[in-house]
């Protein structure tokens, strides 16, 4: 499968999801890229606007077999991965799996059950596999984590832990719509007489691994490459950055700009796909000094600071992208 085929196949599925997710086509963009990235997308915004749709949204459009997980502050780690049963019938310890068994997971407000359960889907993100009882047993391919998260200090959360948060390929905010797009996603509702959005499967697991293979194919040059640690070593410089940017999100930041490349119909990655990517991939696995919470300054901010100050290479595909 080219990239063209599966840019055009990607987009068809994004515009969709757009008629249940209305007014917006950034962060729609940018859980499609994790989708080809083969990457889990943290959506963290306040409650209403929209998250649950979108992860629900895209496992319809996908094609996806879809789970749901509730987290709430009495979730057992259990309830996540599956447990072991005595079966009275056999006499043995029959294994029930859990939700995570499933294509995509939505791990519905994450962060509203305490860390010993959110690291319960650790080794499931990081390895798509499940250890119970000391039996370890793969996840289905492909095997993607939607987690929705309200901001911390909105009341009854718990802060994700930093190993639990570098495990995300990506954030994503919604932010409210404008004035003018809510009216539409009123008027659309009255409308189709319906709660929501009737959509259409236009792909399959294996349709979204063959996507995944594409995009292992995108070329990327050795100064895109010094390019991205930069940018994460700039994180790790940083005076307002007390503890900068994992290794793992400057392969997190090469993977999602590949995967863009795709979407855009192309084989090979230009500056602007990292660029573009920088903050998403990156402001969540930073911390600020503490000084900083005072002040109201965010990691998107900084992150943006930094992109703009670290030079960006030239290369010669770039004259080659199409306007």
């Amino acid at each position: 499968m080219t990239p063209e085929q599966v840019g055009d196949q990607a987009s068809a599925v994004l515009r969709e999801v757009g008629r249940a997710v209305v007014g917006k086509p950034d962060a729609l963009e940018l859980v499609m890229l994790g989708v080809l990235a083969g990457g889990h997308v943290l959506v963290e915004d306040l409650p209403g606007l929209g998250k649950t749709l979108l992860a629900r949204s895209f496992a319809t459009t996908l094609g996806l077999d879809f789970r749901r997980i509730q987290f709430t502050p009495d979730l057992l780690p259990s309830d996540v991965t599956g447990a072991s049963l005595y079966d009275q019938r056999s006499g043995e310890m029959v294994f029930h799996a859990g939700p995570v068994f499933t294509h995509l997971l939505l791990a519905d407000e994450i962060n509203r059950t305490p860390p010993k359960t959110q690291a319960a889907l650790l080794e499931a993100m990081a390895e798509s596999q499940v250890t119970v009882d000391g039996a370890t047993r793969p996840l289905a391919d492909p095997f993607m984590v939607i987690a929705t998260a309200n901001p911390v200090e909105y009341e009854g959360t718990y802060s994700l832990p930093e190993a639990q948060l570098d495990r995300f390929q990506l954030r994503v905010r919604m932010g409210y719509l404008a004035a003018d797009e809510e009216l539409s996603m009123l008027r659309a509702r009255v409308d189709r007489a319906a709660p929501e959005a009737v959509l259409d499967r236009l792909a399959d697991p294996a349709d979204v691994v063959a996507w995944r293979a594409a995009v292992e194919r995108v070329e990327i040059d050795d100064d895109l490459l010094a390019y991205a640690v930069a940018l994460v070593g700039a994180t790790r410089e940083h005076p307002q950055i007390s503890i900068g940017a994992s290794p793992r999100g400057g392969l997190a930041l090469v993977q999602l700009a590949r995967a863009r490349s795709v979407l855009n119909g192309r084989d090979f990655v230009i500056p602007e796909d990292l660029k573009a990517l920088a903050v998403p991939a990156l402001a969540h696995r930073v911390s600020l000094r503490p000084e900083l919470w005072v002040r109201e300054v965010s990691t998107d901010d900084v992150l943006r600071e930094i992109v703009a100050g670290v030079a960006t290479p030239s290369t010669r595909r770039t004259a080659a992208v199409p306007s």
